[in-house]
């Protein structure tokens, strides 16, 4: 990443600072999305930057994007680093504000455009899938109604941490999968993954954590539900527990950069306190072990729909 966008200005990632005393660093005042691209058009971009504006106003952040501004700073990175399609995060940082807590609008934010590669993806995520860790890092409550993408990640930075311990034990080397982790809320309800929205189907019932779990409400998420529906699946939200994927036909996880990704393996490696460990297997094959049907053909649309018509935004 040779260049990232600086409230508006291309320049070097080297050379980029933002103040001690903005209050995204002090206090993680800030909030983020990220995109991606396909052959150089934003995927979704006007259903990320509404995410993110009614996130700043509940903030007191003043940031009012222009979308065809944003979509030229985009291009341009493309073309500094040398991409034809990049991974984007495009960060809103409160600004400069006092040592301590203030209840002032904050009017100058410091807007931060990052880029980076794609990550590279190996052709049998998309038939064999991932498999997904049941972590025992509990997803915290959102300090507002609904969940903000705010800068203070720790939570899931904690989550990824555990999941990395796992990663290293010898019996992963036998399942040659990449993982996932997903984590509960303190009562004991699925909640989503580290960095994904989590879906389950069983006898043709698309099933998904509601909002009120204090889950994160993915882009992709909501693209997925409307597309499910178009489908005439059976759409519930609710809260469900770790049996509920064990039952289940198919699993698969959302997100804005991977789009849908089959889950073909659970596996928990804890009880929770009361419950007997015979009744919860270590290690669960979903289904076939392979993309299921549902999956395949929610992945198929939701490529076309976004992939092809990216710039219209749905």
């Amino acid at each position: 990443m040779n260049y990232i966008g600086l409230n508006g200005v291309p320049v070097r990632s080297s050379e980029a600072v933002v103040s001690v005393m903005d209050h995204g660093f002090m206090y993680g005042i800030g909030l983020f999305e990220t995109f991606r691209t396909y052959e150089g058009r934003p995927s979704l971009l006007e259903l990320h930057l509404e995410r993110l504006r009614e996130g700043c106003l509940q903030l007191g952040i003043s940031y009012q994007p222009d979308i065809a501004i944003l979509r030229s700073e985009i291009a341009g990175l493309l073309a500094l680093n040398g991409l034809r399609d990049g991974y984007f995060r495009l960060t809103v940082s409160a600004g400069e504000g006092p040592l301590g807590l203030t209840a002032e609008d904050y009017d100058q934010p410091a807007v931060i455009l990052y880029v980076k590669p794609l990550p590279p993806v190996a052709p049998t995520l998309y038939i064999e899938g991932k498999q997904l860790w049941l972590l025992e890092t509990r997803r915290n409550t959102p300090e507002t109604k609904v969940r903000l993408k705010s800068l203070h990640f720790m939570n899931n930075v904690r989550a990824r941490r555990e999941l990395s311990e796992y990663e290293r034990l010898p019996e992963n080397g036998s399942f040659r999968l990449p993982s996932e982790g997903v984590m509960l809320t303190e009562d004991g309800v699925l909640s989503e993954g580290i960095t994904s929205n989590l879906f389950f189907i069983h006898e043709g019932v698309l099933y998904t954590p509601e909002i009120e779990t204090g889950i994160l409400p993915g882009i992709t998420r909501a693209v997925v539900l409307e597309l499910a529906a178009g489908l005439g699946l059976t759409v519930k939200e609710g809260r469900y527990r770790w049996e509920s994927l064990l039952r289940a036909d198919e699993v698969f996880v959302t997100n804005s950069i991977q789009e849908l990704i089959p889950v073909t393996r659970l596996i928990r490696r804890h009880s929770e306190e009361g419950e007997q460990e015979a009744a919860y297997p270590a290690c669960v094959q979903v289904g076939s072990g392979k993309i299921g049907p549902f999956t395949r053909e929610l992945l198929d649309l939701y490529r076309k729909k976004v992939g092809a018509n990216a710039d219209s935004d749905l």
